[in-house]
């Protein structure tokens, strides 16, 4: 193949301008990207030259000033009725539960929040699955509003400083009241004499219909989850609050925007990522997509105490057996440092 181009060019003694004075130039494209090519390909062989690959597992261990927090969406960790007989008392597959436990005792998080988790009988045999695997929790901070079988629980192998978790909040739809159908877990946990960190965990509205709108819903939980964060920054705007969970929304929804602070945030995403770049934490298996959707928020109090290079998104082969979700992982040094995100009070006030 040839490509057969006209050029225009400046006159010369040999080039005698003519009334068109073109000349016909013929320039072999195949040799030129042959050429290319193999240039190309020599520089990347002897760029690898002597180079072995890079096959090291990165170290994510908290270091001796450190500690760990795990968030998971566990995927109807309950009784159900999964044979289509009409009685609610299929439990989790046996498969699935094993494979939720094994990534929990290879990550060995310090403090673990665990969503859709089912009734008492459910938690306490995944208490004790987690102990046979060496995980022994003493602190336990367990939430169910009413006979709910979704439900959620914190587990800690540092003592709660308090407790004070949310089963009574409420919001209107027009004439209608509606609790926040999961709670809020809401602890402080004290890592050591001199450090203490806040937590509230939390399960928003899913996407799934209602009549009263699961967006509005949605939007609405998250509105009293940052009520309830400013109200602990009131009290006490030294302390570190990490929220975390499945908020059940991308980041630029307004349930994120309710959650973060609408007039000014008040909390910042650590936006973990995976060793391989990605972020995301959901796969939908009816559509093939995925999504992030669970969430690690800080106040500026908490942010310069994060060890970002430590803090992720679980990559883990069992995950897709175990559930639907991803854990995220934060890694913390237990060491109060000095923020520069000082938030007013005055920007603590009007997002109601």
């Amino acid at each position: 193949m040839r490509w057969i181009s006209d050029i225009r060019t400046w006159p010369t003694a040999l080039n005698v301008p003519t009334r068109n004075n073109r000349v016909s130039v013929v320039i072999p494209i195949f040799r030129a990207f042959r050429f290319s090519f193999v240039l190309s390909f020599g520089l990347l062989v002897l760029a690898g030259c002597g180079r072995a690959p890079d096959t090291s597992v990165p170290d994510y261990t908290p270091g001796a000033d450190e500690f760990s927090v795990m968030s998971f969406n566990l995927h109807q960790y309950s009784l159900q009725d999964r044979d289509g007989d009409g009685q609610v008392n299929d439990p989790k597959p046996a498969e699935e539960r094993r494979a939720v436990v094994e990534i929990i005792r290879s990550e060995n998080p310090d403090i673990l929040v665990v969503q859709e988790m089912g009734d008492p009988s459910v938690f306490q045999e995944f208490l004790f699955a987690l102990k046979e695997a060496g995980l022994d929790y003493e602190h336990v901070e367990y939430l169910r509003r009413g006979k709910s079988s979704i439900t959620m629980a914190l587990l800690s192998r540092f003592p709660f400083a308090s407790r004070e978790s949310h089963l009574d909040d409420i919001y209107s739809i027009g004439e209608a009241k509606l609790p926040v159908a999961r709670g809020f877990i809401d602890v402080v946990v004290q890592v050591n004499t001199s450090y203490t960190i806040r937590i509230l965990g939390a399960h928003l509205k899913a996407k799934v219909f209602s009549p009263m709108g699961h967006t509005e819903m949605r939007r609405n939980e998250a509105r009293l989850l940052n009520k309830n964060v400013r109200q602990a920054m009131k009290n006490n705007p030294a302390e570190n609050i990490l929220v975390l969970g499945d908020l059940n929304d991308s980041f630029q929804s307004a349930a994120l925007r309710e959650v973060m602070g609408k007039r000014r945030r008040i909390l910042f995403d650590l936006r973990p990522l995976d060793e391989w770049g990605d972020a995301w934490t959901h796969f939908n298996r009816e559509d093939d997509s995925y999504a992030r959707i669970d969430y690690f928020l800080v106040n500026g109090e908490l942010l310069s105490e994060i060890n970002r290079k430590k803090t992720r998104t679980v990559r883990n082969p069992l995950t897709y057996e175990a559930s639907d979700h991803r854990p995220i992982v934060a890694v913390i040094r237990a060491v109060d440092a000095v923020t520069t995100n000082q938030v007013s009070a005055k920007d603590l006030d009007g997002d109601d």
